[in-house]
């Protein structure tokens, strides 16, 4: 039995792609970026209202990463600001404390939102070429 394959457009679609990934990387960032700021703003809400803990949430940032092709973002408290060594302690809870979960929901709300925006970014970087 033999198969004949017709690869009319590969060039086409190899050029479209190529065209693609230069703006992968920083349209990629700002997606990122974007939902690193809002599992902040969430994580700062449900740890607000804590008697013990009243500066915590202001400790609660984020920072970006671009390397090579890959985008990240690390988003808790920083142990440097006031009351940020809390994070663990807080979010976990101790033999002696309840948690008081915040960040874990702040990503599980995010979660949806950030996979749409990521497909959204690839629909459109493809519909732009």
């Amino acid at each position: 039995m033999r198969v004949t394959v017709n690869s009319t457009g590969l060039n086409e679609l190899a050029a479209v792609l190529d065209a693609a990934a230069e703006d992968v990387v920083d349209e990629g960032r700002k997606v990122v970026a974007r939902g690193a700021m809002n599992i902040k703003k969430d994580a700062r809400r449900f740890a607000s209202g804590i008697a013990h803990a009243p500066s915590y949430p202001y400790s609660i940032g984020y920072d970006t990463k671009v390397s090579g092709a890959t985008v990240s973002a690390e988003i808790g408290p920083d142990k440097a600001k006031r009351q940020g060594a809390l994070g663990n302690i807080l979010e976990y809870g101790t033999v002696n404390n309840a948690p008081y979960a915040h960040l874990g929901p702040a990503l599980d709300i995010e979660g949806p939102r950030f996979v749409a925006a990521v497909e959204k970014l690839g629909a459109d970087l493809l519909e732009d070429q």
